[in-house]
């Protein structure tokens, strides 16, 4: 399997269309439909149907379109490195974030290195955590922003000194908003929106001293700008972290943390035993740079941070 016939495969994919792939690819049609055939072939499956209204990908064909997609992009990226390499530094890091108050540490450390290194770009994916640790485990992202806990069998990183607060967002007329803080037995009895992450989840769960079935849950949400949405509409209360931007996105919405209080901390993270682009190599150094600023504090106060 050559990585030109995945690429003939996904601009098939992608049009739906042997003829107007076979115009973007710059071969015949003919071609690309026997290129398209000997993958099948090899692979031992049916990944395209064809009907009159042009192809369709099978189950096999999803699958393996998304494979593809990796395996490219992983391709690509490792060009640019070479290339890279013979230049000066430049190219481009790819930034894997989840909604945490770290964004904001984050920003600045990009905004500084594009000031040394003008010509390195940045590329930042707004994913959840486990959708960012596929994406590092991959290859497909250099840097992630996670929260704690952290493999550190796998990862190397530098723990923020930023923490998130857990609490409830609602909205301005919910009879929570008088309160400074919310307990488990203040928020029980109303309908409750929950983060989809099982570990999250469980750890609410605890908190609230309640299974899932005694609880009225009528959503679970990956990312909370559209959570914030339908808590706006009326649909329930979000559990939710005060670092994600969507609780300030609506000044109809209020966030409210929880009692007793709730703390995680974010870490910028990359894979270890990896051998990174001269571009995201020296943005870890300025990470890692972050970590000796991050730790004097502690070492004047005595206080150990990992």
């Amino acid at each position: 399997m050559e990585l030109r016939t995945l690429r003939y495969f996904l601009a098939a994919a992608q049009e739906r269309n042997m003829t107007r792939a076979a115009d973007i690819l710059h071969v015949t049609q003919p071609t690309l439909s026997r290129q398209i055939m000997d993958l099948e072939r090899e692979l031992g499956v049916t990944l395209m149907a064809r009907g009159k209204n042009g192809l369709t990908l099978t189950d096999d064909g999803l699958f393996f379109r998304q494979r593809a997609q990796e395996i490219v992009e992983l391709a690509d990226r490792l060009e640019k490195n070479f290339a890279q390499r013979q230049n000066d530094i430049s190219g481009m890091v790819v930034i894997g974030a989840s909604e945490a108050v770290g964004s904001q540490t984050l920003a600045r450390l990009i905004r500084k290195f594009s000031e040394k290194y003008p010509a390195v770009q940045f590329t930042l994916y707004n994913e959840t955590v486990d959708n960012v640790r596929d994406r590092l485990d991959k290859g497909l992202v250099d840097i992630g922003l996670l929260l704690e806990p952290i493999d550190v069998a796998r990862y190397d990183y530098v723990r923020l000194v930023q923490q998130d607060t857990w609490g409830l967002l609602v909205r301005d007329d919910h009879p929570l908003t008088a309160k400074e803080s919310v307990t488990a037995e203040d928020v029980v009895p109303f309908p409750l929106i929950l983060p989809l992450r099982e570990s999250i989840r469980a750890e609410i769960l605890h908190w609230t001293g309640r299974e899932e079935k005694e609880l009225r849950i009528p959503l679970f949400y990956t990312l909370l700008s559209n959570a914030a949405l339908m808590v706006a509409e009326g649909l329930g209360c979000a559990f939710c972290m005060d670092g994600a931007l969507a609780i300030r996105s609506d000044p109809h919405l209020r966030f409210i943390p929880l009692a007793p209080r709730r703390m995680t901390h974010s870490a910028l993270v990359w894979k270890r035993n990896t051998l990174f682009s001269p571009a995201a190599s020296l943005f870890i150094q300025e990470i890692n740079l972050l970590r000796a600023q991050i730790d004097e504090p502690f070492r004047r106060t005595g206080t150990a941070e990992g």
